[in-house]
């Protein structure tokens, strides 16, 4: 998901203090006639008419069952809104949490999930955001990931035969690629996104234990510079800026995807979201998945970024808990909930007992689904940073992309911006 909300501003429990907001709330309801409505309040504007059908289908199957489905994303804030409805008594049965910072931000609200008979099946890569002490207090909606993504004909026809696995095998590609008038790389770095969270987050996931690191951040036992990691990272987007398009600072996503698309440039750093975008654009397209190497260790650098966009989480409060317990239940063990999971949102299942084909997921969520079976992944991390964070670190490497500041320059403003936000 390309959108990533965050929580920010007050702390929750001030904004709902100064509500008066009552733990009980106004979740879930039950009609004279003994129907019980389910409010769900989700955020993926994508799947937004399919939730509708998928709505039809349920109270179909289940009589005496409503599901009120309220969508709130987008260019919305999402964050804002969920913390609104708290703030008004409105609560929600279901909503959406985004793990690690904002799991422990609702974490009163949140039922224990552990007991559910679909956490046995829930893929490892999907388990630590919503886990806390040993418990599970979220349903992981999908899974996305991202890396370089490639035109393997455009590869092709610069005569490159094989996948670069390193960053010198990555640099004599990108050489051949322009002897052929290719520009190599499709950089939308206006988006704060696209540096902030993806990006950068390279270097925090190629720690030896990027949670370890982070903790160490916080409390000052590790810096940014020094870091070794951060170092190569940072040759990695040097890298993508000499290789790259022109303006990058201007090229927002849409024309980074169209760039791509239209056979502009050859690789973009983007994930699976992208298909059915890329699809509109070209359908003939053939498209791959290349890891972001920061080294020259081949074996190291061969995995892709694969993490849980956000997670069905249930209120602790909820007058029908049971009734929505049971409904996130058929959501994934169903044949009807499956088919919608993976033919209707056209999500990457974040559960060994769903299975996607290419068919359904496209090429590229089957092969990031294949990474993720092959054990091939690397962490996603902003959910873990102090919050306002990520916006924080794309503004600093905005500023060493346009030649305001140096490298040296860039790791002290990380330095000084967790510093700050650590505190608050």
């Amino acid at each position: 998901m390309r959108r990533v909300f965050q929580i920010g501003g007050l702390l929750l429990a001030t904004v709902l203090a100064a509500a008066g907001c009552s733990s009980g709330g106004k979740a879930g309801s039950a009609d004279s006639g003994g129907t019980k409505t389910i409010h769900i309040f989700q955020f993926k504007v994508e799947i937004a008419d399919a939730l509708d059908k998928l709505k039809a289908d349920y109270e179909k199957e289940h009589p005496g069952i409503k599901l009120d489905i309220q969508t709130v994303g987008g260019g919305s804030d999402y964050g804002a809104s969920l913390k609104a409805k708290f703030a008004s008594g409105e609560q929600p049965d279901i909503f959406n949490v985004g793990g690690y910072v904002e799991r422990d931000m609702w974490f009163d609200y949140l039922e224990d999930l552990s007991d559910q008979p679909w956490v046995k099946d829930v893929k490892d890569v999907a388990r630590e955001p919503m886990t806390r002490e040993g418990k599970l207090y979220g349903m992981p909606m999908n899974l996305e990931g991202y890396g370089f993504m490639y035109n393997k004909d455009l590869f092709a026809k610069a005569g490159i035969t094989k996948p670069p696995m390193t960053i010198d095998e990555l640099k004599e590609a990108c050489e051949k690629l322009q002897a052929i008038g290719v520009t190599p790389f499709a950089n939308g770095y206006q988006e704060w996104f696209v540096l902030g969270n993806h990006n950068v987050n390279v270097a925090f996931a190629q720690q030896k234990d990027p949670g370890a690191f982070i903790q160490g951040l916080t409390d000052g036992t590790e810096k940014f510079a020094g870091n070794q990691v951060f170092e190569e990272w940072a040759n990695l987007l040097d890298l993508t800026l000499k290789y790259g398009n022109k303006n990058p600072l201007s090229t927002d996503y849409n024309t980074q995807v169209t760039m791509f698309a239209s056979g502009q440039a050859a690789m973009m750093q983007q994930g699976n979201w992208t298909q059915v975008q890329l699809d509109g654009i070209n359908p003939d397209l053939k498209l791959g998945f290349l890891p972001m190497p920061i080294d020259n260790t081949p074996g190291d650098n061969d995995k892709l970024y694969v993490g849980v966009p956000n997670n069905w989480v249930i209120n602790k409060e909820s007058p029908v808990k049971q009734e929505a317990k049971d409904f996130l239940n058929w959501l994934v063990t169903s044949d009807t909930g499956k088919k919608y999971i993976t033919k209707e949102f056209k999500f990457i299942p974040a559960f060994n007992s769903i299975k996607g084909t290419e068919e359904d997921l496209g090429p590229l969520g089957a092969e990031i689904l294949k990474y993720t079976d092959a054990g091939k992944t690397l962490t996603w991390n902003w959910a873990r940073m102090p919050n306002g964070m990520p916006q924080e670190l794309s503004n600093t490497i905005q500023a060493y992309i346009g030649g305001k500041i140096d490298k040296q320059e860039m790791f002290e403003q990380f330095q000084t911006n967790w510093d700050n936000l650590s505190v608050q």
